[in-house]
């Protein structure tokens, strides 16, 4: 039986990474790591350990230490600020990893990096800037346009922390000065609501699975001062060769062979074209346990080709092998619902025709 350690054991990413493996068609013992005492307690793997922060010099020492003690056969770091830390030294902690290239996750991590590789490449962008001074800030609105969307350019963690979509030059002023982000925010040309996460595994420049997946609304818009929280409150499964064709040419434009997990989130704009805007590099996307309830387990995936284990029958194809209009439903103290679009559509139609009967 294959060990598992599990970073960020107790957060719901890791928790959908533990749930997804439970299902899987054999057995792991897994072993959970968390730099959060109350969080630790939610982990459900099979033995539990607190780690201090990955920003803490004494981080890497003590996990060294766990790993020695457990002896796990696989390492999956799921928050971003761990994998900056462990892949440095992925040759030097006595266990397996399956992590994209220390460059790759540097450039992934950094926004601002990811995009001028991108606009190097010919890929259509949002227009992006380094704001160092409020000359610059200036400048974006006089070259985007308003609103422009201000976030910073390295901020490992997720949330959309730090975005901002201001409608001003002072409300933007003021919210780089409340972050203290002068020459680490960017200010950029606003897209829309409307995103896609194309979520693919790769193995040595070659791609082994890949799904779509559209996300309809953010859980708690309403509580964050840019509408972005990172809590997808519904996902649905799409399939769109146009994505497709772009999500891999974002990736090969900042690494010709990649190797690991890379999940592109695409952005329209106001025409309508999808334009990248970042890769979350080396990890699953919170709600992954959506795609193995449908039937592609993919952190199962992700171990079997960290082994060089045969992957037969765990998917029917490499691009979208699931079916599109899969409706993932969540929230906080809730159970996810597994559902279909249809299934949704038919209710408001239901009651559509109920008001149209009653106000006769």
């Amino acid at each position: 039986m294959k060990r598992i350690l599990i970073t960020g054991a107790g957060g719901t990413p890791a928790i959908n990474f533990t749930r997804s493996l439970r299902l899987a068609p054999q057995k792991f013992y897994l072993i959970g790591v968390d730099a959060n005492e109350y969080y630790l307690q939610r982990a459900e793997t099979d033995e539990k350990y607190l780690v201090k922060n990955a920003d803490h010099p004494l981080y890497l020492k003590i996990l060294k230490d766990i790993i020695k003690r457990t002896k796990p056969d696989f390492l999956y770091a799921q928050t971003d600020q761990e994998i900056e830390k462990i892949s440095p030294v992925r040759d030097s902690i006595n266990v397996k990893t399956f992590l994209p290239d220390t460059k790759t996750i540097d450039i992934c991590q950094d926004k601002y990096e990811s995009y001028k590789y991108w606009e190097r490449s010919g890929i259509v962008v949002p227009k992006t800037i380094l704001v160092r001074t409020v000359k610059d800030l200036s400048m974006a609105f006089k070259k985007f346009g308003s609103p422009v969307w201000v976030r910073e350019a390295h901020s490992p963690g997720g949330g959309g922390r730090g975005s901002f979509k201001a409608s001003g030059l002072n409300q933007a002023e003021t919210w780089i000065d409340l972050n203290n982000g002068w020459g680490t925010f960017t200010a950029a040309e606003y897209l829309s609501e409307h995103s896609v996460t194309w979520t693919s595994i790769w193995k040595n420049g070659e791609l082994i699975v890949a799904q779509g997946r559209k996300r309809i609304y953010w859980e708690f818009a309403n509580r964050a001062p840019s509408g972005v929280t990172g809590i997808t409150g519904t996902g649905i499964t799409v399939s769109d060769s146009k994505l497709d064709d772009l999500a891999i040419k974002v990736i090969k434009a900042i690494d010709k062979n990649p190797n690991g997990i890379f999940a592109v989130d695409i952005t329209y704009d106001k025409k309508g074209n999808p334009n990248p805007t970042e890769i979350n590099i080396g990890r699953f996307f919170t709600t992954h346990l959506f795609f193995t309830e449908a039937g592609l387990n993919m952190p199962y995936i992700l171990i079997k080709c960290a082994f060089d284990e045969p992957l037969n029958g765990l998917f029917t194809k490499k691009v979208n092998p699931l079916k599109p209009g899969l409706a993932w439903i969540r929230g906080m103290d809730k159970v996810p619902v597994l559902t279909d679009i249809k299934v949704i559509e038919n209710s408001k139609k239901d009651l559509k025709l109920r008001i149209k009967k009653i106000t006769k």
